[in-house]
């Protein structure tokens, strides 16, 4: 069995790029693309965007999240196109002072990406390409 965990005397590698002063915790999400949409094997998602009014949102939302949150380091990737089955369609890193306010950060900018930013999703299911 393998194992799920290290105890280690060695130091934790120092992530890159390096934390600014002040910064000492960081959060990063990982959306991936399942193998199934409700009930149906799926091959993938193809995501389309009106990409001027995506990334006017996307910079709004990060400027909003600066506002009611307080400073924090923050990066959002939303891929496009077809994106296979087990690839990640979407990556949020969070840095803040403490731990709990970047999971939180992460949480918020997850949930209002995927409600006020127009990127829609169409899954391709398997069956339709023969699989």
């Amino acid at each position: 069995m393998s194992r799920s965990f290290l105890l280690s005397h060695d130091p934790i590698p120092a992530s890159v790029p390096p934390f600014p002063p002040g910064i000492g915790a960081e959060v990063r999400f990982l959306g991936v693309v399942r193998g199934m949409e409700g009930e149906a094997a799926i091959r993938g998602i193809d995501y389309s965007a009106y990409a001027p009014m995506a990334e006017r949102m996307l910079a709004e939302l990060i400027e909003s999240g600066q506002e009611q949150h307080g400073f924090h380091e923050v990066f959002i990737q939303h891929r496009l196109g077809f994106v296979s089955a087990e690839e990640p369609s979407i990556v949020i890193w969070v840095r803040t002072k403490h731990s709990a306010a970047a999971f939180e950060l992460c949480s918020w900018y997850l949930k209002e990406i995927k409600t006020r930013v127009p990127i829609w999703k169409k899954p391709v299911l398997a069956e339709a390409a023969g699989l």
